[in-house]
């Protein structure tokens, strides 16, 4: 599971020290905990791996403790250090840290000061003015913790992809490692790659010599695992259990499904519901039956299966193209597969390079050497160095004349390197009035520009809406970065007009940004489509930060895919020769 099980490590470590804070512990204690969970959340290999050959100990500062909760972690699915310090506090106290404006400090506060142990508790302090009676807070930062409560609220239940990705992972690891298992397979929403999951569902499948005790262990055994916060209830088909991986708490599913019905277990668990409707009445018609256990031929009283191991073979039978799991929301994919029209899907492996990565010159963590390397082993043919510009200062921002200096860097690296083609860009911020944070022959010198709204995302509409439309107008100006600025599960996306946006893109040559951050996924995939359908052109990026970002590429390829993206419809599928001329053909000549 690699990655998924680093940032699970680095969860835990992260949450210790959140506990640890609230607990009034020595800060010096605190930050080293941190600072093991950024380490491990950007390790450039499987902590396992890292553990076994020795060179994890020799990362500084991950000292002999941590090593020790590591290797107890990767022995036991759980670290005992962290489930001590769980056992301090209600489990209600850990939906605090959760709160937008809030923080381990703060949760400090209200908990050994005004009882406060839940989100109920903290909106009776607010109402009852408590809460911005206690030093520190007042009424600005309260009214912040209020619409924070407010966001939660409407978002609570589901969790990012990739958290639900770490927590699949998990726990198709154990379940692999189990006697007699012969298949697993995530399935719901999450195979479906949505932006946000509610619960796992996992599918899994014993050998033919299983029996149904087996089954019954099997599930006995998870709802007993290591990594299980909560077991919820464990039968002999289903068991649930709540699983916390250093962040939200889980529910998780696990069904065991005979070997006969998979493919159309697979298929119904994974839905969506709308889609699984229509294919149930084109089942009908068909004179067939459609459930979790088969596609039925239907002769009076008697039942014929006739599709159920393999998932496709139920959408052949049914006389359809099989569809693409990213696609099953019934927005017409089953019309195109009855027709043969569906899209091939833009794929992982059709990228030929990442169009917006940050270094140490700006707030990334890695120099221009790390980048390179780590792209060439990507196997990409190009890389766009773009850190950020001099407004955005809490982001280390480079003025034009460390800019001149970085481009100097990057040529001269991009000289030495084979294989890879280095490109010097910028995300330059669009200031409030719409103009750039550097001036046009600053701009141009650069090879690719994004332009990003950073400030003032809660502007009314027409404002935020002008100031991406003349940033479009820029000849130089080639991607509209996370063109939303939203934050999943953090902050709303801005009140933009994207059908204007869209459509001004179309007209200005310039293409739209899905940022593939798991916290952005910007566009979304719905204006996805609706790019795709005005001519517009995507863009990839990982908005890469640290080592783990490059690697994030996956989640914004899935989500243009659930926009019905192709290859010819990504910016960064292009060649370079192909890349470099449509930058071109928007500059002045």
């Amino acid at each position: 599971m690699g990655s998924e099980r680093n940032q699970i490590l680095a969860g835990l470590f992260e949450q210790m020290a959140d506990l640890m804070e609230i607990q009034g512990e020595d800060p010096f204690r605190i930050n080293t905990y941190r600072k093991v969970g950024r380490i491990l959340a950007e390790l450039p290999a499987d902590a396992a791996d890292l553990l076994a050959d020795g060179s994890l100990a020799k990362i500084q500062g991950i000292g002999k403790s941590s090593i020790a909760k590591i290797q107890e972690f990767l022995s036991t699915g759980a670290i005992s250090a962290h489930q001590q310090l769980l056992a301090k506090f209600p489990a209600s106290l850990l939906h605090l840290l959760d709160v937008p404006g809030l923080g381990p400090k703060g949760v400090k506060a209200v908990y050994e000061q005004l009882h406060v142990k839940d989100i109920e508790g903290l909106k009776a302090a607010i109402a009852n003015g408590s809460l911005a009676a206690l030093p520190g807070f007042g009424q600005k930062k309260v009214a912040a913790i209020a619409k924070g409560i407010e966001f939660l609220e409407r978002s609570s239940g589901r969790i990012r992809l990739d958290q639900a990705d770490a927590v699949a992972g998990l726990v198709t690891d154990w379940l692999r490692r189990q006697p007699g298992i012969q298949m697993v397979s995530p399935a719901g929403s999450l195979r479906r790659c949505c932006e946000t999951i509610g619960d796992v569902d996992i599918l899994v499948t014993l050998s033919s010599r299983s029996s149904q005790q087996d089954a019954e262990r099997l599930l006995a055994d998870f709802v007993k695992a290591n990594f299980v916060k909560e077991p919820l209830a464990a039968g002999s088909t289903k068991a649930s259990a709540l699983i916390d991986i250093g962040g939200p708490v889980v529910q998780v599913d696990v069904r065991v499904v005979p070997n006969a019905s998979f493919g159309a277990a697979l298929q119904y668990f994974t839905g969506s519901k709308q889609h699984n409707v229509k294919l149930r009445e084109i089942a009908i018609k068909k004179g067939l039956k459609l459930n979790e256990y088969a596609l039925f031929e239907v002769h009076g009283q008697k039942e014929h299966a006739i599709a159920g191991p393999d998932e496709k073979e139920i959408y052949t039978r049914l006389g359809l193209r099989p569809i693409d799991p990213r696609l099953r929301e019934d927005r017409g994919e089953i019309e195109a597969a009855a027709e043969g029209t569906l899209p091939d899907l833009i794929e992982l492996g059709q990228i030929r390079g990442d169009l917006h990565v940050h270094t140490i010159a700006s707030d990334g963590a890695l120099d221009l050497e790390e980048l390179a390397d780590m792209a060439m082993a990507l196997g990409y043919q190009y890389l766009c160095i773009t850190d950020h510009s001099q407004s955005s200062a809490i982001a280390n921002g480079l003025d034009a004349a460390r800019l001149a200096k970085q481009i100097d860097r990057i040529r001269r690296l991009d000289s030495r390197l084979k294989g890879l083609t280095l490109l010097a860009g910028t995300e330059v911020d669009i200031l409030a009035d719409g103009r750039l944070d550097y001036d046009d022959k600053v701009l141009a010198d650069l090879d690719f520009v994004i332009a990003s709204v950073h400030s003032g995302l809660s502007s009314p509409r027409e404002k935020v809406t002008m100031r991406t439309l003349k940033a479009m107008d820029n000849p130089y100006v080639n991607c509209i970065g996370h063109p939303t600025g939203r934050l999943l599960g953090e902050r709303d996306a801005m009140d933009l007009d994207i059908a204007a946006v869209i459509e001004h893109a179309a007209r200005t040559h310039t293409a739209l940004e899905v940022n593939a951050n798991p916290y952005r996924l910007d566009l979304k995939d719905l204006h996805c489509r609706m790019a795709i359908q005005a001519g517009v052109k995507l863009a990839i990026g990982t908005d890469s930060h640290d080592r783990e970002g490059l690697s994030l590429m996956i989640y914004g390829v899935n989500t243009a895919a659930r926009g019905w993206a192709t290859e010819g419809d990504i910016l960064n599928c292009m060649t370079l020769a192909q890349l470099r001329r449509w930058v071109a053909k928007k500059r002045p000549r």
